[in-house]
């Protein structure tokens, strides 16, 4: 007996000194792990501040030319960014070439800050690495590149090629330089749609479609094969209206007509004929361009302009990537700037879109917040979920009835929810550019009933009603499509009638304008569905104007990530750089994303998650030029 329990003693000090053991051992090993990352991110902080510290330095010796050598995208509102991951990105090497999106206000206030800089002398476009963006953005950077040339200050453009993107921004430059072998692609604006009405039929996928509107044509791809005539009609008048903008901007700026900078695509294959193939002569002889020149030539006139940097092995300039904006002396009157950029969706931010808990939180901290005299909404949407939008635009009523001045500064798109949202602004500004009204709802729900009982697969059950089993697996009973359509219409009728209140019109006038038709910002506000034409900073001004403030800070209401979010997203980057890099050794992937393009593959990755399935959503347009 004694022996026994001298065993099972045994046997639990064992144990126990078993989990003791294990227990200090993981105690150590996290320890260990927790001083390394410390020691880490003190090593970053340290190579941080001192790169920082070097870039300050830099910012007082002798340079002259800031070089805009965009990399990637144009958004309103990239990944968040911190001033650690400017740090890590030092580090990490990844601040150029990975910078695949960069912010539209943070261009401008670069450029503005340069013109009056006095160490700035001038400007480089370089633009070989800029994939392109939306003609509204681009509009709005060629503006203050004027105000930069009006200052007294040139600008000099330089690349092998220009896609029209970067010819539209190379355009505003007082010279633009081309190397021998190079092109100016000019080829005009199109759509191009994916249908999959063939495709559902043939996986035997019965798609029901809710809508109200002659002119609400996101659903066409799920109960078609090809574009309707209405939609073709209207997609062929809005894309011409576009390019004559686009060609009259870069006519203004080469003072040449229009004619002489596009003659249409017959007349340029003829005389690029008859110069043997010369890309880079012709684009020189019809003035697209001002002077032919390789590398090592233009590098050497730039010397003479700027004069040689230190090592002499180029002229004195300094990356836009480089290149510190001062922080603006705090004010206690501020001006609250909420971005939605993306496709709206139920609940909170999911990656690519923006979601409508996400953002009503952002307004109704800005409502409540002193020191927040004024909100300009920076819209720049298709639309999305109805509930979503619904939710967003009474947070902005609530902000207008508590006194504050709500303005809407629309950017490329602001259609369907886009819209809806800024209903409730006292102003709503939008560009000649700005596609926006879409003023439609539709419902759409997928059941593969008939797909599973091909493959064997049969549903059965009981129910307490007709409506109480909706399920993808079995067929839409008709008193819940009748219930749908009835959202579907219900939804509308609020929509236009919601329009019609804010606007100052009646139902009818909205009715006519509506019924998902898309306007450009020229015909919106002849409509009365905007106030006036502009960019975010005549919404600026007009807040200032509508909150009486002499003094005022912009206040940006971004998320901020903490430093485990930064490490990882760098992390990621890195990893992602390796990758790029090996697939480049057997793959060419250079301006993939220009030669292709499918301007509504994000009808697929659209998160479909409205409660009643109903959607004010538009996703006929296209993300870059």
């Amino acid at each position: 007996m004694f022996l026994t329990i001298k065993a099972f003693v045994q046997n639990i000090w064992k144990i126990i000194y078993k989990i003791l053991r294990y227990s200090i051992r993981a105690l150590y090993l996290i320890r260990t792990v927790i001083i390394n990352i410390f020691f880490i991110i003190f090593i970053m902080i340290s190579v941080g501040i001192y790169l920082n510290l070097r870039d300050s330095s830099t910012s007082l010796s002798k340079y002259s030319a800031l070089v805009l050598d965009l990399s990637g995208i144009i958004v309103d509102k990239p990944v968040t960014y911190s001033k650690f991951q400017k740090f890590s990105q030092h580090l990490l090497n990844t601040n150029r070439s990975n910078a695949k999106e960069n912010s539209l206000f943070d261009i401008i206030n670069i450029l503005r800050q340069a013109k009056n800089d006095p160490h700035i002398t001038g400007l480089i476009l370089s633009l070989k690495n800029f994939y392109g963006s939306n003609q509204t953005s681009l509009e709005y950077i060629g503006k203050a590149l004027r105000e930069f040339k009006e200052s007294g200050k040139p600008i000099y453009a330089i690349s092998d090629y220009y896609n029209q993107s970067q010819y539209l921004l190379a355009s505003y430059a007082n010279k633009i330089y081309l190397t021998p072998h190079g092109f100016v692609d000019l080829r005009g604006i199109s759509t191009n749609k994916l249908y999959y009405k063939s495709l559902l039929d043939n996986l035997k996928i019965n798609t029901h479609i809710f809508r109200v509107g002659t002119y609400k044509s996101a659903v066409e791809p799920f109960i078609q094969d090809q574009m309707s005539d209405h939609v073709r009609h209207e997609e062929t008048k809005l894309i011409n209206r576009l390019w004559n903008q686009y060609l009259k901007i870069i006519s203004i700026n080469r003072n040449m007509t229009t004619q002489e900078i596009f003659p249409g695509i017959n007349n340029i294959l003829n005389e690029l004929h008859q110069m043997q193939g010369d890309t880079a002569a012709y684009a020189l002889k019809n003035k697209w361009i001002d002077e032919i020149a390789s590398h090592s030539v233009i590098e050497n006139t730039m010397k003479k302009i700027f004069g040689s940097n230190k090592q002499g092995t180029s002229f004195n300039a300094i990356s836009m990537y480089d290149y510190n904006l001062v922080a603006p002396i705090k004010q206690n009157n501020q001006i609250a700037i909420i971005c939605i950029n993306g496709p709206i969706v139920d609940g909170p931010d999911i990656p690519g879109s923006i979601g409508g808990d996400t953002i009503a939180h952002k307004i109704r901290s800005a409502r409540f917040d002193p020191e927040i005299k004024a909100i300009v909404v920076r819209v720049n949407s298709p639309g999305g979920s109805v509930n979503a939008s619904e939710l967003i635009r009474l947070e902005l009523i609530s902000v207008r009835d508590s006194g504050k001045p709500v303005v809407v500064s629309m950017g490329s798109i602001a259609a369907s929810g886009g819209y809806w949202i800024s209903t409730p602004a006292n102003v709503i500004i939008a560009s000649n550019s700005t596609i926006t009204g879409s003023i439609g709802i539709f419902g759409i729900i997928n059941t593969f009933e008939k797909s599973l009982d091909t493959i064997g697969i049969h549903s059965d059950g009981v129910n307490t009603s007709p409506i109480s089993n909706i399920s993808i697996t079995t067929p839409l009973p008709t008193e819940y499509i009748n219930m749908m359509q009835l959202y579907v219409n219900t939804s509308y009728h609020y929509f236009i009638n919601t329009v019609a209140e804010y606007r100052c019109k009646t139902t009818e006038d909205i009715h006519k304008i509506a019924q998902g038709h898309v306007w450009l910002g020229y015909d919106a506000i002849k409509n009365g569905l905007i106030d006036n034409i502009g960019d975010l900073d005549d919404a600026i001004n007009k807040a200032i104007e509508l909150a009486h403030l002499k003094e005022y800070q912009l206040n940006w209401y971004e998320d901020k990530l903490n430093w485990i979010d930064v490490l990882i997203q760098q992390a990621n980057k890195v990893i992602q750089t390796i990758i790029i890099n090996l697939l480049n050794h057997y793959v060419s992937l250079t301006n993939f994303n220009n030669n292709i393009k499918i301007n509504n593959s994000n009808i697929l990755q659209f998160s479909w998650n409205d409660p009643k399935n109903c959607y004010a959503l538009d996703l006929n347009y296209s993300e870059q030029l």
